[in-house]
């Protein structure tokens, strides 16, 4: 039987969200998804449409997101829709909407950035080499199962988050002289949601396409698409 994926794209174009999002509709195509692209986060509003949708691929970095429309991804995430996504543009979504945030349970705080000496004033100022660490959960769930502990030269998210997510993998932020934290930080980089009959994934590693075609990013993006689909 044929699903539909909703594809959102949209928001700030650092993060290429059209060129990020064509990356995985081969992958939905080849595992049956009936896919649709919108530009316009305002498509979550029509109820009657995403009553028809299974998943949701949402690539919107910041913008805004009318209450309706907000209401209506929570709405058809509750009756079985799932949402999906990377790096901004899922947990840097929507920054007005706290009923956006409590969906999907965790919200981009910052990504810290290089020695003040190393500071150039282009993207790679944020570029942290980091290790993404697979948890005790993450090694028997579906999505992570099989992917050991791996290491990018990216943005390294902190992010702030609710106990309702179930943490696959973490990262540690840690203690430098020129930052102002007095102690390590671990922050989740992948997680999953349960909300209602719905569920919600995320991946916070996923900024730029040489990112989204490492091996065990991609992998765990493509199961996580997978396992949040109705």
């Amino acid at each position: 039987m044929t699903r539909t994926a909703l594809v959102v794209r949209g928001g700030w174009e650092g993060h290429q969200p059209v060129e990020a999002t064509e990356l995985f509709l081969p992958f939905l195509r080849q595992n049956g998804f009936d896919v649709v692209v919108e530009s316009d986060s305002e498509v979550y509003a029509d109820a009657a449409r995403m009553a028809e949708v299974d998943l949701v691929v949402q690539s919107v970095t910041m913008s805004q997101c009318s209450a309706e429309a907000v209401r209506g991804l929570r709405d058809a995430v509750g009756a079985g829709t799932g949402l999906a996504g990377w790096h901004g543009g899922i947990a840097d979504s929507f920054r007005a909407s706290s009923d956006y945030l409590q969906l999907v349970g965790g919200q981009f705080a910052t990504h810290p950035s290089k020695h003040p000496d190393e500071v150039t004033g282009d993207q790679t100022d944020n570029y942290l080499e980091h290790t993404v660490e697979i948890t005790d959960l993450g090694r028997a769930h579906e999505i992570t199962r099989g992917v050991e502990d791996f290491t990018l030269v990216t943005e390294q998210y902190w992010v702030l988050h609710d106990d309702l997510i179930d943490v696959l993998a973490t990262t540690t932020h840690p203690v430098r002289p020129y930052h102002p934290w007095h102690r390590p930080i671990v922050s989740p980089a992948i997680w999953t949601r349960d909300w209602g009959k719905g569920r919600v994934f995320v991946s916070t590693p996923g900024h730029s396409l040489d990112v989204l075609r490492h091996p065990s990013v991609r992998t765990v993006i493509e199961r996580g698409m997978l396992w949040a689909a109705r």
